[in-house]
């Protein structure tokens, strides 16, 4: 199910362009990166030794909140590169980066359905809530599988929509009505189990899967969370925000 449609690749991808330099105008610089996915990948990133001295892609880095994250452990990265689509996010972010000090992040205009990297550029690869907002999720996985290292590791997180919250969704598309993520133009309409199988079609093998939140939506309010923060077992299909972790298999010859 897709709430946006397009006549074709190139208009889909320069209307969304378009969208996001707005966006991205309107939207402060993230400066904490404390979203409820940013502290999942944190903590998945530090547990499973993926920072220190790792060449590093965050795509769909945005105004760089999470970048700055990166750059200033203690451990720090190989190399950083932050890639978003939007221009004006990245001026934002370098800006920031500029004035806090902060230094080692190659900031970069990127399309994560057309990586300009060769392929095996990275150990590690970051990408938190992008692929819904792109016209062809699965053709970014395949991209995100190509730029990484035999060995090396993707953090994905995504929404999803096997829950309370995607069953809203098709309430509101049953009624005429249009879905979006604050304000976001593309708003794909992704499901835990299906994400986990383009990984698998992309050439990754998906290590573990973890994720947070799981909410009741509530018209004209805020939605109401659950009183339990980690999914367990059966639940954590059910997660608002799902982690995967997927390694890229090490060739045999």
């Amino acid at each position: 199910m897709r709430d946006s449609h397009s006549n074709s690749p190139e208009q889909a991808s320069s209307a969304a362009r378009k969208a996001y330099e707005e966006w991205h105008a309107t939207l402060e610089v993230d400066s904490e990166s404390d979203a409820p996915w940013h502290r999942l990948v944190k903590e998945n990133l530090v547990a499973e030794r993926d920072i220190a001295g790792k060449r590093i892609l965050e795509i769909g880095c945005g105004r760089g909140g999470f970048a700055y994250w990166l750059a200033t452990r203690e451990g720090v990265p190989a190399a950083l590169f932050a890639a978003d689509f939007s221009e004006s996010a990245l001026r934002k972010a370098q800006a920031f980066a500029a004035e806090a000090g902060i230094r080692g992040i190659s900031w970069l205009v990127q399309d994560i359905q057309s990586l300009e990297f060769p392929a095996d550029s990275f150990d590690t690869v970051i990408s938190c809530e992008t692929i819904e907002h792109v016209p062809n999720p699965r053709r970014a996985l395949r991209e995100l599988s190509r730029v990484l290292r035999p060995g090396g590791r993707l953090f994905l997180t995504c929404p999803n929509y096997l829950n309370l919250l995607g069953l809203y969704r098709i309430y509101l598309r049953a009624r005429g009505r249009r879905f979006t993520e604050e304000g976001q133009p593309i708003n794909q309409f992704l499901m835990l189990p299906v994400v986990r199988y383009w990984v698998a079609r992309a050439g990754l093998s998906v290590e573990r899967t973890d994720g947070v939140i799981h909410p009741i939506p509530f018209p004209g309010r805020h939605d109401i969370e659950l009183p339990f923060d980690r999914p367990r077992i059966v639940l954590k299909w059910f997660a608002r925000h799902p982690l995967l972790i997927a390694r890229k298999p090490i060739r045999k010859w």
